[in-house]
């Protein structure tokens, strides 16, 4: 999976708006600030998050950001698909339809378990678990083994 600037951007910022109290308002150039991005970069991509109802605007003086919902019913797959599509594919056809045979007629069910393990990670992973750091339990063993992975191939590097 490759996420975009922007995808990885409108997950910060949308972990950073679950942190604002309910009713509250943020304004862009806070949340732009608090978490290191370009300002007019965010406010296309909160237009984005509020054409795909993620958030809520209110404009004036006293105006900003919310979420259209509680943070802990908005999935990060839910931010990742409003801003980039869908979270796998595979040259925009449908996995199941994927022309391959012979000794690649397998292939499309590798994908598919790809895509089943992102949406296991991405669907069922909060901006309320991410902003408690509180994640679920699959997502923290998974985890877990990747830097372990990551340090076995470290150790190996180094012999």
């Amino acid at each position: 999976m490759r996420m975009s600037a922007k995808a990885e951007y409108a997950v910060r910022a949308m972990v950073q708006l679950a942190t604002v109290t309910p009713g509250e308002l943020a304004k862009a150039e806070d949340l732009a600030r608090a978490q290191g991005i370009p300002p007019q970069f965010l406010l296309d991509i909160l237009a984005d998050l509020r054409t795909g109802r993620l958030v809520r605007s209110q404009r004036g003086r006293d105006g900003g950001y919310e979420l259209a919902r509680p943070g802990a019913e908005i999935s990060l797959a839910d931010v990742l698909r409003c801003i980039d599509g869908p979270l796998a594919s595979v040259r925009d056809i449908s996995l199941i339809d994927l022309p391959c045979s012979g000794p690649t007629a397998a292939l499309p069910e590798v994908w598919q378990a790809l895509r089943a393990s992102m949406r296991s990670v991405l669907e069922q992973t909060s901006l309320v678990h991410v902003a408690s750091g509180e994640l679920p339990g699959h997502v923290t063993l998974l985890a877990e083994d990747y830097r372990a992975q990551q340090s076995r191939r470290g150790h190996q590097r180094m012999r």
